[in-house]
């Protein structure tokens, strides 16, 4: 462990850290970049197509985006999120895309080491979250430059490992490694800790100063382990004044909560069919597996058991022309494979049998029970009743962020604290334009928590935070 880490994961630590993140996926990665002097200026020649943004722009020359008004630059801004400051960053970034175009970005980037800010970015897998546990063949749902971070384009990084993008798209895999080559291209390795386990994050009063006086801001205590090789486990502490939630939300699969859940055949992420097929307990010639769930998750295990001619069952409770589902909102001509998946769920149904073997769907079935012989009970839409033989089960019904390690899980911070936390109807209620939480100073959340779901809009709430830090810092007195 390098001096850095064995000074600032020590509970002997005198002094705090300005920023403790935690998670290190694209929304931890970008903010890292971002706090380590990494600044953004308007390009002196640039033309944004976007004629009132441009106006603004050309009003501050020569100042640094994160110093700018971004309520200001945000005002007028449209397109595929609610988050003003992500669509000023998505449009600084990639200028046209939504248009169809490829305009470079209007942003040059100047290192300034006198503006970065001390952190640690704090995961529990190498730098890219929860890429790392996803299939690598699967291909992302978004578009593969929409994956990238500032100043590397996904496509430029691929060209050089000798890569294509599949369709305007990218191999979940080759994200992965995009982000921890990110990391070290630019320099941030020093600031990650990978094999990190956060337990608890509580505040507490800084200690008096020697002339007896007393910081009035609270502090942070972020507690948990370090995972080493040997899968020992090591505590640390740290101390910081502020706190970033960049965990995503891939940590707390959802649960049925039916009976025989606990079945050691049934299981929440895709990691177990391809461990079962690899070991050769899973064959073409076993029971149908069962997967549950009518979103991209269950149409990725389709496509991957139907690829080594596993025989599945596909049970979901919704009708398969329900407008809500998410293959009845993608275009056809870039994702195919998924509209394939989505007419196996309408022709090989039950309800209407059709010629193909080996998949067969049950549209708005709900489950009910399963039993210790491998047996899943089922309820059919007219309430009848139907028991299937299966060799394992996939529950792909989503999942939800695990903020154990904060008082009352995190529960308070939602938009609505009477309901539970969910990044698409209930996200941890932050200011707009710095993404601090509207309940607690120095805690911030950015990503899925703070209600952004994409990668190409994760980036904004780094903006906004890295924004709102320097702003303090500039605050401190000398």
């Amino acid at each position: 462990m390098s001096k850095w880490r064995k000074n600032h994961l020590d509970t002997s630590s005198p002094e705090p850290l300005e920023v403790v993140i935690i998670g290190n996926g694209p929304s931890g990665i970008c903010l890292s970049y971002l706090l380590s002097g990494y600044t953004p200026y308007m390009k002196p020649d640039a033309v944004h197509p976007h004629p009132l943004l441009q106006r603004k722009l050309l009003e501050a020359p020569g100042v640094s985006i994160l110093d700018q008004d971004l309520d200001y630059l945000s005002e007028g801004l449209e397109g595929r999120s609610q988050s003003p400051v992500a669509l000023l960053f998505d449009a600084l970034l990639r200028p046209d895309t939504d248009f169809g175009g490829d305009m470079e970005s209007v942003l040059t980037w100047r290192l300034q080491k006198e503006r970065a800010i001390p952190h640690v970015v704090l995961g529990r897998n190498l730098p890219g979250g929860a890429w790392h546990s996803i299939e690598g063949s699967m291909v992302t749902l978004s578009q593969g430059q929409w994956m990238g971070l500032p100043d590397l384009q996904v496509k430029d990084w691929m060209c050089k490992k000798r890569r294509g993008l599949r369709n305007s798209r990218a191999t979940a895999g080759d994200i992965a490694h995009y982000y921890v080559d990110y990391v070290s291209k630019k320099g941030l390795s020093h600031n990650f800790v990978s094999g990190a386990v956060v337990t608890a994050v509580a505040r507490r009063m800084p200690e008096p100063s020697v002339a007896g006086a007393r910081d009035p801001s609270p502090l942070f205590q972020v507690s948990g382990f370090l995972i080493a090789k040997d899968q020992s486990r090591q505590p640390f502490s740290l101390c910081a004044r502020n706190v970033v939630l960049a965990t995503g939300t891939s940590d707390s699969p959802a649960r049925l909560g039916i009976p025989g859940e606990t079945l050691p055949f049934v299981h929440y992420e895709l990691s177990a069919l391809e461990l079962a097929i690899r070991a050769g307990t899973l064959t073409p010639a076993s029971d149908p597996i069962l997967i549950v769930g009518a979103g991209l998750s269950a149409a990725d295990a389709v496509l991957y058991a139907r690829h080594y001619n596993i025989p599945v069952i596909h049970a979901f409770r919704r009708p398969v022309d329900d407008p809500g589902l998410v293959f009845n909102q993608l275009p056809k001509m870039l994702y195919p494979e998924y509209h394939k998946v989505h007419q196996m769920m309408r022709e090989q149904s039950i309800l209407s049998p059709s010629p193909y073997k080996g998949y067969c769907s049950l549209p708005e079935h709900q489950l009910l029970f399963f039993k210790e012989d491998h047996q899943a009970m089922f309820q059919d839409p007219n309430g009848l009743q139907k028991v299937f033989g299966i060799s394992l089960v996939l529950v792909l019904i989503g999942s939800h962020p695990n903020l154990s390690f904060l008082p009352g899980a995190g529960a308070d911070l939602a938009v609505d604290p009477e309901q539970p936390l969910s990044p698409k109807r209930n996200p941890i209620d932050v200011d707009p334009f710095t993404y601090q939480s509207t309940q607690q100073q120095g805690l911030y959340a950015v990503g899925p928590l703070a209600g952004d779901n994409f990668v190409r809009f994760v980036q904004g709430g780094a903006l906004a935070v890295a924004s709102s830090l320097l702003r303090k810092e500039a605050r401190k007195p000398p």
